[in-house]
């Protein structure tokens, strides 16, 4: 599974560990404009989680979707508003 988005921007968080990737994916989708998406490449296995809640609990952005591949994985949020 690959997700297909016109990306405006890609965060490269790899080799960062909790909370540091939901930390600069805040401030990188603040950042855009509305309907923007940004893709976050990280190598920490919690991000899954961490980026999925942060955006749940947040207003203005939403997951579009997560991709776990062997050593990246990958997470797709657009702004909304």
């Amino acid at each position: 599974m690959s997700a297909e988005f016109d990306i405006a921007e890609t965060l490269d968080v790899k080799g960062a560990s909790c909370p540091m990737p939901v930390v600069k994916t805040k401030s990188a989708t603040d950042g855009l404009a509305e309907g923007e998406v940004l893709e976050v490449l990280a190598t920490d296995p919690g991000s899954m989680s961490d980026i999925d809640g942060w955006a749940s609990g947040t207003d203005g952005v939403k997951l579009l979707d997560q991709v776990e591949g062997e050593d990246v994985y990958k997470h797709y949020v657009r702004k909304t508003e």
